[in-house]
């Protein structure tokens, strides 16, 4: 979906093609991170994402995050899968998804390929709570578009 705003009031939503592929296995789009690492620190991982050390150690314990391996003195080490599945875990939640969804999400992921139409129905459901948002923004834009109208004209009078 590509969202593009036409003028101060119309938002055009439009489909873009369907490729057939599963966004998470195709080629991730590229980090703010060092070329050829692979492994990384909580702190490392914390500054690439904008999430805390407490709040990557929260997903992991409710089961949002896949098992993270540890180096031999027990330090967690993200590797560039996980920053992947952190930045889809990022997605989900710009779309207001609630976290007991996100973790069903992962747990579907982690069972593997006869869990496709289960996770097709729950992203499909939060696809329709997406536009249901982009709708109400839409009004609310033209809301402010008018009172923004009508102050800047009655402030030339």
């Amino acid at each position: 979906m590509t969202v593009t705003q036409t003028t101060a009031v119309t938002i055009e939503v439009t489909e873009e093609a369907p490729t057939g592929a599963d966004l998470c296995s195709a080629p991730p789009r590229r980090h703010p991170r060092p070329d050829g690492q692979d492994g990384y620190t909580i702190s490392e991982v914390a500054a690439f994402t904008g999430l805390t050390a407490h709040t990557l150690r929260w997903y992991e314990r409710i089961g949002l995050m896949p098992h993270v391996d540890r180096s031999h003195t027990g330090q967690r080490r993200y590797t560039n899968r996980d920053l992947d599945w952190l930045d889809l875990v990022g997605k989900l939640r710009l779309t207001g998804m609630p976290v007991a969804d996100m973790v069903r999400y992962a747990e579907l992921v982690r069972a593997g390929e006869s869990t496709y139409g289960d996770r097709h129905a729950l992203l499909e459901a939060t696809r329709r709570d997406v536009l249901a948002r982009i709708a109400e923004l839409r009004d609310t834009l033209a809301v402010l578009d008018r009172k923004i109208s009508f102050y800047a004209d009655a402030g030339r009078h």
